[in-house]
């Protein structure tokens, strides 16, 4: 199971959001740059990067603070936020991003998703956010109709190298995770998953790494980490132990 730490870029700063309001992030690293470096020391092997105010526009808005990133550390990034064309997509992986997560584009063009992801075999992730077991779009800002089982299934036959899965009442809260939430979407989708959202100690992430052979690839942390709630070298000893 891999532990994604999270950089959710807001105006450049590394901030976290509660249950996704923007309007008042909390700033935890205005050099976002800085704060990857820091990962990458604690011996991360990922990075999860969200472009937040790119998530509410539509495209790009945190691009130099990104690209910074990339250039700064020689971790596999993981990027989602406003990437919504094809155009946005080539981009970024052409830059080096790893894997692209698309959101709304899964629910709004779900042919692009598809298009993507077979054309760039495990470099394309869905991201489904939700919000009471519907799927939230356009930066949460929008709740539709469609549940999270149903949208993912939509991906099963093409490629998608994972659903990202973000309980939006719960991130950034520090309530814990809602495992059984994740691991009834993991064993109805033969696509890896990985969780978000609610993480606030070493217990939630042993939690789901009980459940990783039942397609729980991965699990983000953000303000746990930052506040040091999460151990980062206790926490990747955790998700590297061996599980029969």
């Amino acid at each position: 199971m891999i532990l994604f730490p999270a950089i959710d870029l807001k105006d450049g700063a590394c901030v976290r959001l509660l249950r996704g309001d923007i309007a008042h992030p909390t700033i935890f690293n205005e050099d976002a740059v800085a704060q990857a470096c820091s990962f990458a020391d604690a011996g991360f092997t990922w990075l999860h990067v969200v472009d937040l105010n790119g998530a509410f526009a539509g495209r790009s808005v945190n691009g130099r603070t990104v690209r910074a990133i990339r250039e700064a550390v020689d971790l596999r990034i993981q990027l989602g936020g406003g990437i919504r064309d094809r155009d946005a997509i080539e981009d970024w992986l052409a830059l080096g991003i790893d894997r692209v997560v698309l959101g709304t584009a899964a629910l709004r063009d779900p042919a692009l998703v598809r298009r993507a992801a077979a054309d760039h075999p495990g470099a394309v992730a869905v991201g489904i956010d939700s919000r009471d077991g519907c799927v939230a779009v356009e930066g949460w800002a929008q709740t539709s109709e469609l549940s999270v089982i149903e949208l993912a299934r939509r991906f099963e036959d093409c490629g998608v190298a994972a659903v990202v899965h973000t309980d939006i009442a719960r991130d950034g809260a520090l309530t814990g995770v809602d495992v059984a939430a994740v691991s009834e979407l993991a064993r109805h989708v033969a696509i890896p998953v990985i969780a978000s959202g609610g993480v606030s100690s070493l217990a939630d992430i042993a939690a789901l790494k009980m459940r990783e052979a039942g397609g729980i690839a991965g699990v983000i942390c953000g303000r746990a980490l930052y506040d040091g709630r999460v151990d980062p070298a206790e926490a990747l000893r955790l998700v590297a132990e061996h599980r029969c």
